[in-house]
C-alpha cells in the first residue's frame, strides 16, 4: 500500500507530545526543505530502482547510511549483529579472531587476536580485506563483512589481503575456528622479571589480571612487569579502567566528554598497588587501540610505567550500544575519552617514551674454524662443567629472546636497569 512518506516524516518529527518538546522543536528549526528531498528521494528509489525494495529495507538502509557517514565505529546491529558483538565481548565465538574497522572503500585490520586463524596466517595491523569469499569487500558495511567472516568452526573461507605499505596482495585460505580469547597470560622472562600479555579488555580481564600478578608472585620473587598490548585492540572500557587500578594507588585513569550528561565521567584510581611500586614496562605498536590505549596513557602520564614500542591506533573514542527495539540497535560514539593529562589521543595514538620499531634480528654466521681451549687435545676439564652446563643453558634461552621478538628484549633490557636504579641505596648528604 502506498504513503505519503512526506507526511509521515512530518508526523514522526512534529509530534512530540507535550508543549514543552514542541517549543524545543520550533527552535530547532526543522530542516523542511531537506526532509523534501529526502522523501522524493525515497520515492524515486522504491519506484525506480532494477529491483524491488521494500520501504522496511529503504529505511533500514538509510539508518546504516547515516551511521556509516558520522565515524567508522558506529553502526547499525540487528539481531544478528547484536549476537555477534556479545560473542565478542564474551570471547567465545567461530571465526577467525580479528579486529576490523571499515577504511573507506576497504576493510581495515585493527589487530588479529592471539592463537586465532588470522594471527596465525600472519595478518597484521594495516592490513586492509579486499575480497572475502571471492566478494569484493567495496562499500560493504562492517556488519556484513563479520556476518561472512563468522561461521561454524572447521568451516573455511578465502581472504585477499594488501599488505600494509606495499602494493602486494596475498590470497589466504582460512580455517574458521571457536575462537576462545584468553585475555591474560603471565610467566616470568628471566628470574625476578613477570610478563603479562594482555589480548583483550574482556568483562573478567581485571580479575584474571590479579589473578596472574598473584601467581606470578607464588612462583618466584617479582621485581618488575612487562605489560604486553602489542596488538591488543582493546573492548570494555570498564576493564581497562579496572586493570589500571590494579597498578595505581591514586590518581586520575581516564575522563570522558561528550554532549550527554552521562557521556561525561571520570574515573579515579582507588588505594592499593598490587606491585607496590615495583617499575612496570608497557609495550604497545600501532595494533593498540581504544581500552589498551587508556591502559598504557593512564600508566604513563601517572608516571606509573615507561611506554615503549611504535605508535597506538589512535581510537580515542567510547561507543555505546543503544536498544531501539528489543531486536535492534545502534552502537553510537557518544564521547571522547581524555589520559589524565588531558590528552586526546583520537587520531594521533599514544606516544611511547621509547620507541622500538619491530627488527628482525638473525644470528650472523659464526666461524667453525674458531679454536678455543676446549677444542685442543688433552685439555683440563672443568671440575665445576655440570652446573656451568645449566648456566649456559639458562644464558641461551635469554639471549634468545633478542632473536624472537626484539622489542620484547629491550623491554626486559629497560626494565632490568630500571630494578637496578630503584635497588641501589640512597645516600644522605
Amino acid at each position: 500500500m502506498k504513503r505519503n512518506f512526506f507526511l509521515l516524516l512530518l508526523l514522526l518529527f512534529c509530534n512530540t507530545g507535550n508543549a514543552e518538546e514542541e517549543s524545543e522543536f520550533s527552535e530547532a528549526m526543522l530542516p523542511l526543505e531537506d526532509l523534501r528531498v529526502f522523501a522524493e528521494s525515497f520515492k524515486r528509489i522504491r519506484s525506480s530502482y532494477v529491483d524491488d525494495i521494500t520501504d522496511q529495507d529503504l529505511l533500514i538502509l538509510a539508518i546504516k547510511g547515516m551511521l556509516a557517514e558520522l565515524d567508522p565505529h558506529s553502526v547499525y546491529l540487528d539481531k544478528e549483529a547484536i549476537k555477534n558483538f556479545e560473542e565478542s565481548t564474551s570471547g567465545n565465538y567461530g571465526g577467525l579472531g580479528i579486529e576490523i574497522i571499515k577504511e573507506q572503500s576497504f576493510i581495515k585490520v585493527i589487530s588479529p587476536i592471539d592463537d586465532t586463524p588470522a594471527s596465525r596466517a600472519g595478518i597484521e595491523s594495516g592490513d586492509l580485506i579486499t575480497n572475502l569469499d571471492g566478494i569484493s569487500v567495496k562499500g560493504m558495511s562492517i556488519s556484513d563483512a563479520v556476518k561472512i567472516m563468522r561461521g561454524e568452526p572447521e568451516t573455511n573461507i578465502s581472504l585477499s589481503i594488501l599488505k600494509k605499505g606495499t602494493s602486494e596482495v596475498i590470497d589466504l585460505n582460512l580455517t574458521r575456528q571457536l575462537v576462545k580469547v584468553s585475555s591474560v597470560r603471565q610467566r616470568y622472562l628471566e628470574e625476578g622479571f613477570g610478563y603479562l600479555r594482555i589480548a583483550q579488555f574482556q568483562a573478567r580481564t581485571a580479575q584474571e589480571v590479579r589473578e596472574a600478578i598473584i601467581k606470578l608472585k607464588d612462583s618466584g620473587n617479582l621485581n618488575g612487569l612487562i605489560i604486553d598490548l602489542r596488538n591488543n585492540p582493546g573492548g570494555i572500557l570498564r576493564a581497562s579502567v579496572d586493570v589500571a587500578d590494579t597498578f595505581l594507588d591514586k590518581g586520575l585513569i581516564v575522563y570522558t566528554l561528550g554532549r550527554l550528561e552521562e557521556s561525561q565521567n571520570r574515573y579515579e584510581a582507588r588505594p592499593g598497588d598490587m606491585l607496590s611500586g615495583l617499575p612496570i614496562v608497557t609495550l604497545v605498536n600501532e595494533g593498540s587501540a581504544s581500552a589498551s590505549e587508556i591502559l598504557a596513557g593512564a600508566l604513563q602520564d601517572q608516571e606509573r610505567s615507561i611506554v615503549m614500542g611504535t605508535n597506538t591506533f589512535g581510537k580515542g573514542s567510547v561507543q555505546t550500544i543503544i536498544p531501539i527495539t528489543e531486536t535492534r540497535a545502534v552502537k553510537l560514539t557518544t564521547a571522547r575519552y581524555f589520559t589524565p593529562n588531558g590528552r586526546s589521543i583520537q587520531a594521533e595514538g599514544i606516544i611511547p617514551d621509547i620507541n622500538v620499531p619491530r627488527h628482525r634480528v638473525t644470528p650472523r654466521n659464526r666461524n667453525n674454524l674458531k679454536i678455543s681451549e676446549k677444542n685442543l687435545s688433552g685439555h683440563l676439564t672443568n671440575k665445576n662443567s655440570d652446573s656451568q652446563k645449566v648456566d649456559n643453558k639458562t644464558k641461551k634461552e635469554e639471549s634468545d629472546l633478542i632473536f624472537r621478538d626484539f622489542q620484547l628484549y629491550q623491554a626486559l633490557n629497560v626494565l632490568t636497569g630500571l630494578h637496578k636504579l630503584n635497588s641501589q641505596p640512597s645516600s644522605n648528604d
